[in-house]
């Protein structure tokens, strides 16, 4: 593995078509390779608008197996361009069994890894327990020739559980692929302090893991327009972009707009994971023997 590379955070809109999404997530990975990004990260269900905002049958239809189409498509833009391309893609696992899944293709083409969101949201606008069945296959770190990655999605990333998992795993660097922004009518009032917990809370896990953290959001107005087929009713989402890699002491070393598409670089330096660990051990001192009730669901 080499100690320092670059990793490139593709923030982008999304159109009402996902061949269109496709082609323009393709077009921005090869510019970012372009760029000397080693590994490549696409936001969540990238290849559509966030169609979550309602409960629709209908859009069951959007998802695929893997490998299928566009998973091979992905896999051989990694080749060609020579990267480890991290891509988040709405699973047909069997019939009637669906998963928001991210996949992990190396410089080769080859698939490294695989991971099945595992938290499942349920709130306004993000309807995501009508489509997604929760990922059963944990929290694994997979190698690249770069990094040992960790790939959680969007809701995972309120969990220190989940990062501590991952990290234990071996990893390096934790990805995030996200789509997550305001309520219009609730933006003015709360927006400020929304976004702040999102950063805040993934920069902890940065500091309490001793990893680097990447996270990938989209930009844009949604009402979950695929082909057309417009959501009924609400004012939609105002996705707010705001992707970040930091380092293992949460620091910011790129950070994306709230409404621009961009491909953010920035370096990853593995030899500051041992630096940082050596100064603030919290893996270290971890009490391992008192942590049992951690598996419970809440201390009676």
């Amino acid at each position: 593995m080499s100690e320092k590379f670059k990793i490139a955070l593709i923030q982008m809109h999304c159109t009402p078509s996902p061949k269109e999404n496709l082609r323009r997530a393709i077009e921005k990975t090869h510019k970012a390779a372009k760029l000397g990004a080693k590994i490549v990260c696409l936001p969540e269900l990238f290849q559509t608008q966030y169609f979550c905002q309602r409960e629709d049958h209908v859009l069951f239809d959007l998802a695929e197996p893997i490998p299928g189409p566009a998973s091979k498509k992905l896999a051989a833009v990694a080749k060609s361009c020579k990267v480890t391309l991290e891509a988040s893609l709405f699973e047909k696992r069997a019939r009637g069994v669906y998963h928001n899944t991210s996949v992990l293709f190396g410089p080769n083409g080859k698939l490294l890894g695989t991971y099945r969101k595992m938290h499942i949201p349920d709130d306004p606008l993000y309807y995501e327990k009508f489509y997604f069945t929760p990922g059963d296959i944990s929290f694994h770190a997979f190698p690249s020739p770069q990094a040992k990655l960790g790939m959680l999605v969007c809701w995972d990333q309120w969990f220190p559980e989940g990062a501590r998992l991952t990290t234990l795993q071996g990893a390096d660097v934790l990805i995030y692929p996200t789509a997550i922004g305001w309520h219009p009518s609730e933006k003015k009032r709360h927006g400020k302090s929304q976004h702040d917990a999102w950063r805040t809370i993934q920069r902890a896990h940065a500091i309490a893991n001793g990893v680097y953290v990447a996270s990938i959001n989209r930009v844009g107005h949604e009402q979950g327009d695929i082909l057309g087929n417009k959501a009924k009713s609400g004012d939609g989402l105002e996705f707010w972009g705001g992707s970040f890699l930091c380092d293992p002491f949460g620091r910011i070393i790129c950070e994306g707009s709230h409404n621009k598409e961009e491909i953010l670089i920035g370096e990853v330096d593995l030899g500051k994971i041992e630096n940082i660990r050596r100064h603030w051990p919290f893996l270290r001192d971890r009490r391992v023997d008192a942590y049992s009730g951690i598996t419970e669901r809440f201390a009676e």
